[in-house]
């Protein structure tokens, strides 16, 4: 990814700025009321995640080089950055577990065209990080996540009648659709786990979080010049 000088992938509000750069607007600020404005969000928001990881911003959003260029041609055509120099990996070298997910969703599509197409690919490879999916996707919160999948998978969300946390319930579909059984008891209620499927998944998402300490060593900085030495 060719990035615009001052914009450096290190700096902890390096994904806010990416995203200004994309949309031109903070993404506290993002109208998200119509279909296209809210999977420009998506996209920017997973993006923005990807800057703020490090390393390779197309292999952390999980497309290649060539899907990328397509994707900032096509969805931010006024925002001066494109890939580039990045080798694809082979397909054996994409984590199995990565590939699956992203099959999975791929089956289960509700829209045409390339967004979703990008999105299986992008939701895949970002549910390998560690955090809440929708944190990981650098959304505001789950019910945007929640939207997402509604609008771009319907088929396979509309499976989640209880609400279970997606991470947990795309592994849940793959064991299910393979014969195999995930859970150790048959009621949920009664698992050990069941915080684990279907504990809480609010809080300040990842850019929220970055702006805020940003915001705040403006502040402190700010502080520091206003005293006489």
């Amino acid at each position: 990814m060719h990035l615009p000088v001052g914009l450096e992938v290190d700096r902890p509000h390096a994904g806010i700025e990416f995203y200004r750069l994309l949309t031109g607007c903070d993404p506290a600020e993002a109208d998200i009321s119509a279909d296209d404005n809210f999977d420009r969000h998506v996209l920017a928001s997973i993006l923005a995640a990807a800057v703020m990881d490090g390393g390779s911003i197309a292999e952390r959003a999980g497309l290649s080089a060539q899907e990328l260029n397509d994707l900032l041609t096509g969805c931010f055509p006024s925002a001066m950055v494109r890939a580039f120099a990045w080798i694809p990996k082979s397909i054996s070298e994409i984590d199995d577990e990565t590939i699956m997910v992203r099959d999975l969703l791929l089956a289960q599509r509700s829209t045409e065209g390339d967004v979703g197409h990008w999105l299986a690919a992008m939701v895949a490879r970002r549910a390998m990080e560690p955090n809440h999916l929708w944190e990981d996707l650098g959304l505001r919160e789950r019910a945007e996540l929640s939207r997402l999948l509604m609008r771009h998978f319907a088929p396979l969300a509309a499976r989640n009648t209880r609400n279970m946390r997606w991470k947990r319930f795309f592994y849940r579909m793959l064991c299910e659709d393979d014969g195999f059984v995930m859970c150790t008891t048959p009621v949920c209620t009664q698992c050990n786990d069941f915080d684990l499927c279907f504990g809480e998944e609010s809080g300040e998402s990842r850019m929220a979080e970055r702006r805020r300490e940003f915001l705040r060593g403006g502040d402190d900085h700010a502080d520091a010049g206003g005293r006489s030495v």
